[in-house]
């Protein structure tokens, strides 16, 4: 197989690049040069918000079975890129979000669910949904329905992650001490990790398919009091997670899904929205999400390798409680301190 990746050096493209240079794939990156592509990619540079900035990939003039984009900004550049390569590979795989349904979509969401009104094609950067959904309509615009792939994913986690939601989780806890624990510990989770939506994106072009498919996992894959135990054992910290209620963390004016990463209140309808979606579809062709310890403890490998501070996209506020807030929660709350996650969860 022979694989264009537009972008390719961070997170979810990086993940993508390694996995198919795994399977013996040919692989190019066209990136900006700002990071270093995996070893034995291909690099070709340019900026696709600049003027000409598709020359490296216009004069290249090679053909790919595959492209891959990434892209989370205006759709424009996705149209043009799509545009350019529309005679020249054999499908088209756009990232996309689960954002882009009509937002917020009820729990067991599928793909035939109601959309956003995308922006159009050629549009400059509007709101996440939106951009997202016009990305998609701009890769349908040159590839059409069977030669393109719109892979809506959820909350993505794992190693190379630079929203900062696991990382922040990691870092905190290994400080030690005592840690907020958002309830209850019970809570039913929904993500991806990178690498399995990497393999699964793979997989589908093997199978040639199309169309749009939901990409997490399905829900209750993990529990918050899972995840944050999985954090204390990875790290081997000093930490003791203080479980507290929904309505004591709000009551204390913390921003859900921000401040506390992935943690939604299980009545809020966020939560149905992020933590409940219907994969069913990926499932049936060949989504598999490795168990959650397995993702914590590589992605705290990783963040160790590379000097403990994770990567930051400059376009997203880093997540997570300041100390001096974090210590104003624990003093009201009086949190379930020493307390393993079925424990917490009866306190909640």
């Amino acid at each position: 197989m022979r694989l264009l990746l537009l972008g390719g050096t961070e997170f979810v493209g990086r993940a993508v690049a390694e996995a198919a240079l795994a399977r013996g794939w040919e692989v190019t990156v066209f990136h900006r040069g700002r990071h270093e592509p995996p070893p034995g990619a291909r690099p070709l540079l340019g900026d696709r918000t600049a003027p000409d900035g598709l020359a490296a990939l216009d004069e290249d003039r090679g053909d790919w079975d595959t492209v891959v984009d990434t892209w989370s900004f205006g759709p424009r550049a996705v149209r043009g890129s799509a545009r350019l390569l529309r005679d020249r590979a054999g499908r088209y795989v756009y990232v996309s979000s689960r954002s882009v349904y009509a937002w917020p979509p009820p729990a067991g969401v599928a793909e035939d669910a109601p959309l956003v009104e995308g922006a159009a094609a050629d549009a400059e950067p509007s709101d996440y949904g939106r951009d997202k959904r016009g990305g998609e309509l701009a890769a349908l615009e040159s590839f059409g329905s069977e030669g393109s792939l719109l892979a809506r994913a959820g909350t993505i986690l794992g190693p190379y992650e630079n929203v900062g939601r696991l990382p922040w989780w990691l870092t905190r806890i290994a400080r030690g001490g005592p840690v907020p624990a958002p309830g209850p510990a019970g809570l039913p989770l929904q993500y991806i990790d990178v690498r399995d939506l990497a393999d699964w994106l793979l997989g589908a072009v093997e199978q040639g398919l199309s169309g749009p498919y939901n990409l997490v996992s399905p829900p209750g894959h993990t529990t918050m009091g899972e995840l944050l135990r999985h954090c204390v054992d990875v790290t081997g910290a000093d930490a003791e997670l203080r479980w507290i209620d929904p309505e004591t963390v709000l009551a204390a004016g913390i921003e859900p899904w921000t401040q506390l990463p992935v943690w939604v209140p299980p009545d809020d309808p966020l939560y149905g929205a992020l933590h409940g979606a219907d994969v069913s579809r990926a499932v049936a062709t060949g989504l598999v999400c490795r168990p959650a310890g397995e993702t914590v403890a590589d992605t705290w490998r990783w963040l160790t390798q590379i000097g403990g501070t994770a990567p930051q996209r400059s376009d997203r506020e880093p997540p997570g409680i300041d100390p001096g807030t974090e210590a104003k929660l624990l003093a009201g709350a009086g949190g379930v301190p020493g307390t393993t996650p079925e424990e917490g969860a009866s306190h909640d």
